[in-house]
């Protein structure tokens, strides 16, 4: 049975790994670029332009709108590349992730320690994506244009539990 979320993200703990779910609500979109600027940000003591608090962040750079679209194809980036910024993210009120691929043990155990979760999304699939998203607006560092922060609201955007906030994996 597909479980129906409501995002920001208030229940965690009650997900389980291999979960299907449909996310409904704000993701804030952003790559690497985005997370280095992010991490810059929480060790200089500075506060982020929008707030971690519930949020779930998909891993996406999104390719440039068609005419008449909300955004262009919206495929997941491996989540691997995001794992050195991730722990820092998870204290500062991160409470899941979207992307493609495992994750590092040290990953997992902020993931734990955090109550938080990682959702998996099918790589070649951005077309799929792309048409969950009903809205996409930049709203931080615009001047990295694809790698920028975007707030997305989705409806019924398909992913599956990946890992959860036990720890538990479907990669294992």
């Amino acid at each position: 049975m597909t479980k129906r979320i409501i995002l920001p993200l208030q229940n965690a703990a009650e997900l389980k790994a291999g979960e299907e779910v449909l996310l409904c609500g704000e993701l804030i979109g952003a790559r690497d670029q985005a997370h280095q600027r992010m991490l810059a940000l929480l060790n200089s003591g500075r506060e982020l332009p929008f707030s971690l608090a519930g949020a779930v962040i998909y891993y996406v750079g999104p390719a440039p709108t068609p005419p008449g679209k909300v955004i262009g194809s919206a495929g997941p980036t491996t989540a691997g590349r995001m794992d050195v910024f991730t722990p820092a993210l998870l204290d500062a009120g991160l409470k899941g992730m979207v992307g493609k691929g495992n994750r590092s043990l040290e990953v997992v155990e902020a993931m734990r320690r955090n109550v938080a979760v990682y959702f998996y999304a099918s790589g070649g699939c951005g077309a799929l994506y792309a048409q969950c998203i009903k809205r996409a607006e930049p709203i931080a560092f615009t001047d990295l244009g694809p790698e920028a922060v975007f707030r997305l609201v989705v409806e019924d955007f398909p992913v599956i539990v990946a890992i959860d906030s036990q720890g538990r994996s479907v990669f294992a």
